[in-house]
């Protein structure tokens, strides 16, 4: 079975096409929380055992000052419906908190929270949600997305994949994020194999691109026990490049057939970058809107590849108002607005070139958004107001299938990237 990354996404208003900034941080490189799902083979006839895992990173909730270190609280409610979402099969709510040193502590993008929650359930098709609610700024973050829960009632099968972020004393720490850094070309990951007997097993792995081409094969005779085996395996010198992938891990009978096998996608971004930017020549020409004609071509004449990510960097950096961390939050939040864009405002062509992902991207999001899609003798059309610069935009669907076009675009002094 494929493991189903969750999609992630944040909890608006009904029928909201933008979010109002009303201190709701929208989906993008940093969402409110990681979450991500594994099958492994349970105690309990007729049942498996589910993990949940979840990673939520310190930036992303308030810590205010406690004695005298920083606490953050929140609660989380995970759900998990069946395949339809008519009926509830299980509900967990739970409260947590976090202790933090200093403040430099919760303001790092490195720290994260991690924890898991265990399920038995019957093979099926599920829908599971969850919610992460910080108690003390009141903003909530919601994950929902399909889960499939395999039967492990054959001879030989293997658990699902996870990837592994480091090992401390024989201790993993998980990747749940499923991102990696194309500078890495090592590809760490977990797994089980459940066997009826001790045997000898013929295991393929195979990395492939999103072109479902294959970057990295290796074989390997593994010696496994009757009952279970663990398996830490490191694929080394794998050369990934950006862009979405996929690990497949295969059991292969006598005549090389696959008798049992699973697979898990993630993608691989560069170091300190928005998971978002996965295609360079894509991502610059995204760059309409914070840089020059000139400074795009630039970027793109480059001679190859490598001198083509360099330009790129060196662009970026100029921009960093904290160049000693490795995180640019100018970047990350100009590329947060151009996965929103692309998501939302999607139409005829990608959402970051239309008229509210021009304006969404530059200004980002307004402050309070006027909706008339049934007005009486007009066309659909939204006005976006927003007051730090005191203006408004009216935008107006002339064709009634969603194709909001920009009225006034008298680009005056506002047309800049504001943060």
């Amino acid at each position: 079975m494929k493991l189903f990354l969750l999609f992630l996404f944040i909890t608006f208003p009904i029928f909201a096409q933008v979010e109002y900034s009303q201190g709701v941080i929208p989906p993008g490189e940093y969402p409110g929380f990681y979450i991500d799902a594994a099958n492994y083979k349970g105690e309990t006839e007729g049942k498996t055992r589910v993990e949940v895992y979840f990673q939520i990173p310190y930036i992303n909730l308030q810590f205010l000052k406690f004695q005298d270190k920083f606490q953050a609280k929140y609660s989380i409610s995970l759900t998990i419906y069946d395949e339809d979402k008519n009926n509830i099969i299980v509900e967990k709510i739970w409260n947590d908190k976090i202790i933090a040193n200093d403040f430099k502590e919760t303001a790092s993008d490195n720290n994260y929270k991690f924890g898991f929650k265990t399920f038995q359930l019957e093979p099926n098709n599920y829908i599971l949600s969850c919610t992460l609610f910080d108690k003390d700024s009141e903003k909530d973050y919601k994950v929902e997305g399909k889960l499939e829960v395999r039967d492990f009632n054959k001879p030989l099968q293997f658990s699902d994949i996870l990837f592994v972020a480091s090992e401390i004393d024989s201790k993993i720490i998980l990747n749940i994020s499923n991102s990696i850094s194309n500078s890495d070309s090592t590809l760490f990951f977990y797994y089980e194999i459940y066997s009826d007997k001790q045997q000898e097993v013929s295991v393929d792995y195979s990395i492939t691109n999103e072109n479902n081409n294959v970057i990295l094969r290796s074989k390997y005779l593994l010696f496994v026990n009757a009952g279970v085996t663990q398996v830490k395996k490191k694929l080394n010198n794998s050369k990934i490049t950006l862009g979405k992938h996929k690990i497949s891990v295969a059991a292969l009978g006598e005549k090389g057939e696959t008798i049992t096998g699973v697979s898990k996608p993630f993608i691989s971004k560069i170091a300190g970058f928005p998971v978002s930017i996965i295609n360079l020549d894509e991502s610059i020409m995204q760059m309409a809107y914070i840089a020059s004609g000139d400074e795009i071509d630039s970027i793109l004449a480059a001679n190859n590849a490598d001198e083509k990510l360099i330009r790129f960097k060196a662009f970026w950096k100029k921009k960093d108002p904290s160049p000693s961390t490795e995180q640019n939050k100018v970047m990350r939040e100009y590329f947060r607005r151009v996965a929103y864009a692309n998501k939302n405002f999607k139409h005829y062509f990608d959402g970051w070139k239309t008229d509210m992902g021009m304006i969404y991207i530059m200004l980002g999001p307004p402050d309070n958004v006027d909706r008339h899609p049934f007005e009486y003798n007009s066309r659909p059309y939204e006005i976006w107001h927003y007051y730090n610069i005191n203006r408004s935009f009216t935008f107006l669907d002339e064709t009634g299938f969603g194709d909001y076009r920009l009225l006034d675009r008298n680009f005056g002094d506002w047309y800049r990237y504001r943060q």
